[in-house]
């Protein structure tokens, strides 16, 4: 479904990605892992195509200069230089990291916007199952998105982008500030979504531990480079992965 090919971004002569080769397969889990500064954000920006839009303002205000390399395709199609809008409209859908969810608008509301490029029977039949899949949200529906936890503002985010019909949905630090019950709850959710809806999830995660055992397959970055590659079962069975993640 995706491929990733020699992707590296500078930001003027730092580098953010370097020289990363991936695959995300059709109908599976992908999970991207490591820590802080290690790129996962910005990978995300790549793929969403947002990198390009924040390029073009940072040149128009004469600010930090982004270069990009490399190749991006999509269900066979070059994406490297298309408009978000235009892969948002293809069914890449980002669900961005501290979740960004619109405070003063009710649940509900955030729900119908993230739902901009369905028909209204898609509407309808996602707005049924995200309150399968998150029932916490149906008792909060008129509730502001601001006066949200930030377990049901994560629940609000990933239901929005659910509404958007994506068919590659990715996932920037689902798991940042949440406790390890929430934790593994969205966790569980992320695996059922997955099963049931056969969406392809892409996630990036500093938090590991919860998500390592329902991808199907992982990367880990540092400084920028995918280091490591492998199944759910390799990557957990991996001493260096036990030991960064799992202090074992």
């Amino acid at each position: 479904m995706l491929e990733i090919k020699n992707l590296m971004v500078f930001y003027e002569n730092a580098i953010a990605i370097n020289n990363i080769n991936m695959k995300c397969q059709s109908e599976k889990v992908t999970g991207v892992f490591g820590a802080n500064s290690a790129g996962k954000s910005t990978l995300m920006y790549t793929i969403s195509g947002i990198i390009l839009d924040v390029k073009k303002k940072e040149e128009m205000k004469g600010g930090e200069r982004i270069t990009l390399l490399g190749n991006l395709t999509f269900e066979g199609t070059d994406i490297t230089l298309m408009k978000p809008s235009e892969r948002a409209k293809r069914g890449i859908i980002l669900c961005p990291e501290r979740r960004r969810i619109f405070a003063e608008s009710s649940t509900l509301e955030n729900l119908k916007i993230g739902g901009y490029l369905a028909t209204k029977a898609q509407a309808k039949k996602t707005l049924d199952y995200v309150f399968t899949i998150f029932p916490a949200l149906k008792n909060l529906k008129r509730r502001e998105g601001g006066f949200l936890s930030g377990g049901e503002q994560q629940m609000l985010a990933i239901g929005r982008a659910l509404m958007a019909q994506p068919k590659l949905l990715l996932l920037d630090e689902p798991l940042l500030g949440l406790s390890p019950l929430m934790e593994a709850m969205l966790a569980r959710a992320i695996r059922d979504i997955n099963l049931q809806t056969q969406i392809t999830i892409l996630i990036s995660e500093q938090y590991a531990r919860p998500i390592l055992p329902i991808i199907h397959h992982g990367y880990i970055l540092e400084n920028g480079g995918a280091v490591l590659e492998g199944s759910s079962q390799e990557l957990m069975d991996n001493p260096d992965v036990k030991s960064a993640y799992f202090g074992l």
